[in-house]
């Protein structure tokens, strides 16, 4: 069977990753803003159909968790609604469909890593569309993969790990929150794990995405505080001799008042991906050290 693929979102941080490993699978048609305008219905509906592809990946969204308190409007037009015709488009041509969401769909007062049978209650209104956007693509698609993720971030778009680099070669002391818990998770990660789930229905991945189809946590493996990562971000850094930083200090989330509110500990469990699709989920640390390299 031959595989046609629609990557949507490619030039952010988890579409650019997916646009060079989905190529080994077969034809990419990789497309972002303003090819693809996830607020208008009628061109999702016409770029879908013009592409007829077989296996759809929708790596857009609307991320900026702050703003999205002030741009609900906005946040939901991406998150949601397009996220909702993409999954009936995708049904109706009869294609998979693939869609990332966020451990920002939890509370984060659970204690330990969050199961996919956890009941989601989100905190923010970023958090509330990504998990209406769940919703949508379970309702209406035909063939589905969530997954949901966490703590995302690349060297080639604006990340944490790119502003605590930047921080360090700025600032003498920086204070990095140490009670928001989760999983660093490098967008190659996702990227690669989604393309090896893809090849494993390589005959017909249609019909194997349906058979698997659900809802998976997918995250680096293992977890760690902000300011954890922080210390390692700085401890790898290619470019030590950069930094000016004389000290990295602990602080509370409370001293940082934010618009949204975050979830304190947001680590995924990643058992169920990793038993049903054979995948070895690398450790966040070590994933990091290769970005950096």
């Amino acid at each position: 069977m031959t595989i046609n693929i629609l990557l949507l979102g490619n030039t952010g941080q988890l579409g650019w990753e997916l646009n060079r490993t989905l190529l080994t699978l077969g034809e990419v048609t990789a497309l972002d803003y303003p090819q693809i305008n996830m607020t208008d219905p009628n061109n999702i509906c016409a770029v879908v159909r013009e592409s007829k592809p077989n296996i759809l990946v929708n790596a857009t969204a609307y991320t900026n968790v702050d703003q999205a308190e002030s741009e609900t409007k906005l946040a939901r037009a991406i998150n949601t609604i397009g996220v909702g015709i993409l999954a009936v488009e995708a049904a109706r041509l009869g294609a998979a469909l693939i869609h990332y969401s966020t451990d920002y769909v939890f509370d984060g007062r659970k204690g330990a890593p969050y199961t996919e049978d956890n009941q989601p209650l989100p905190l923010s209104v970023y958090g509330e569309t990504k998990l209406a956007g769940e919703y949508a693509v379970k309702e209406l698609s035909g063939a589905y993969l969530i997954f949901r993720t966490s703590w995302v971030y690349s060297l080639r778009r604006p990340s944490f790990v790119m502003k605590v680099l930047q921080w360090a070669r700025q600032n003498e002391t920086l204070r990095i929150v140490d009670d928001q818990v989760s999983s660093p998770t490098w967008a190659r990660t996702l990227a690669e794990a989604t393309t090896q789930v893809i090849a494993q229905g390589r005959s017909d991945p249609v019909d194997y995405i349906r058979e698997k189809q659900g809802l998976y946590h997918l995250s680096d493996s293992g977890s760690c505080s902000r300011y954890e990562w922080a210390k390692a971000i700085l401890e790898l850094d290619p470019n030590k001799a950069q930094q000016v930083l004389k000290e990295i200090l602990p602080a509370k989330s409370t001293d940082f008042p934010t618009p949204a509110q975050r979830p304190l500990h947001s680590t995924l469990n990643t058992n169920k991906a990793q038993g049903e699709f054979h995948l070895k989920l690398p450790a966040w640390k070590e994933t990091l050290r290769m970005a950096l390299e």
